[in-house]
């Protein structure tokens, strides 16, 4: 952002304004975190603001601050409607393209508040009047800090908006061992720390909460883990009747895949999870080094995101698409035995 959209958003929230806070579906600690830091920001303003979810987000986040004011869309729709198609402003983050809201698509692009964008990915779509978009960043939640010190606000970050943004500093840079950790994130998160995030409690109300059933379900996981040494490739597959078995809740597969990038001589890792409900495999793809995953899940996959983390889907059966995820690995040959 240039100083001059910098001025006209510092006049934008001068007067109090509707305001909603969106970010992608199935939200993540970065895109709770993100939104909620921004919200508390805007309530000491005395903006009318609230954040909107797609959809429910992990157990392990629901003790950030402010998180039990979080609306969520496939289930309060009528109302989420309402806030959004008389919203004066409307912030999008971690995400960068409206299909990514899932149902939400529709009413976001007919909506007629000002957007200003703010997200860390890709190929950003020009839907945005502001926006701020920097893929070298590590995650969105520090994106906000940086956002906030453009507009002078630094002073007003509180405990709960340093919690927030520690959250989704933490969990997107896998507790700051990415290559997108810097010295300017430590730098930020030293600052967090000063203004009152607590980074063990915060670590351990998201890490080391598990419940029995996720557990054992991570046991099955590691069991259907596979390796193709000759492509330094490691992937996982779990079906809809084994999140069953273990009583599945939203984010137990949270990090999984990590495992299989974690053995020694493995370059890219995938995690394939079957949704009948949805009818399609949502996949997880992390790489190390320059290979991109992010090039292979738009190619392939019907997905994207970072160099070294994305994502996708597919519409086949799990068998098919771990079949079509093998076939297309000697044409990345060189690349992974590149690195």
């Amino acid at each position: 952002m240039n100083s001059e959209e910098i001025l006209s958003i510092k006049q934008l929230l001068s007067t109090k304004k509707k305001i909603v806070i969106i970010p992608h579906k199935n939200p993540d600690g970065d895109a709770i975190g993100s939104t909620l830091g921004l919200y508390h920001y805007l309530l000491e303003l005395n903006h009318d603001a609230t954040v909107v979810v797609p959809n429910d987000f992990p157990d392990f986040l629901k003790w950030i601050p402010g998180a039990d004011s979080i609306l969520r869309h496939n289930v309060q729709t009528e109302t989420c409607d309402s806030l959004i198609n008389e919203a004066d402003i409307i912030f999008t983050l971690d995400f960068n393209a409206f299909h990514r809201t899932g149902s939400m698509e529709s009413v976001l692009s007919s909506s007629n508040g000002l957007k200003i964008m703010i997200d860390h990915h890709q190929a950003p779509d020009d839907y945005a009047t502001y926006m701020f978009s920097d893929v070298g960043m590590s995650s969105t939640c520090e994106m906000i800090y940086h956002f906030l010190d453009m507009l002078d606000a630094t002073d007003k970050i509180d405990t709960n908006i340093a919690t927030c943004l520690y959250v989704g500093i933490m969990t997107d840079t896998g507790s700051f061992r990415f290559k997108s950790t810097t010295n300017t994130t430590h730098k930020i998160i030293a600052k967090l720390i000063e203004k009152g995030a607590d980074n063990s409690e915060i670590h351990n109300n998201v890490y080391d909460t598990n419940s029995y059933e996720r557990l054992q379900l991570l046991g099955c996981a590691l069991s259907n883990l596979r390796v193709i040494p000759e492509h330094k490739t490691a992937y996982i597959s779990l079906s809809q009747d084994e999140l069953q078995k273990f009583n599945y809740k939203k984010g137990d597969t949270e990090g999984v895949v990590n495992y299989g990038l974690s053995l020694k001589n493995v370059v890219l890792a995938a995690i394939f999870i079957e949704d009948r409900k949805e009818g399609i495999i949502k996949i997880s793809l992390r790489s190390k080094g320059d290979f991109s995953v992010n090039e292979m899940s738009r190619k392939h996959f019907n997905g994207g995101g970072h160099t070294n983390a994305a994502g996708g889907k597919t519409f086949k059966s799990l068998k098919e698409t771990i079949e079509d995820f093998i076939s297309i690995l000697p044409s990345y040959n060189k690349a992974l035995n590149d690195e």
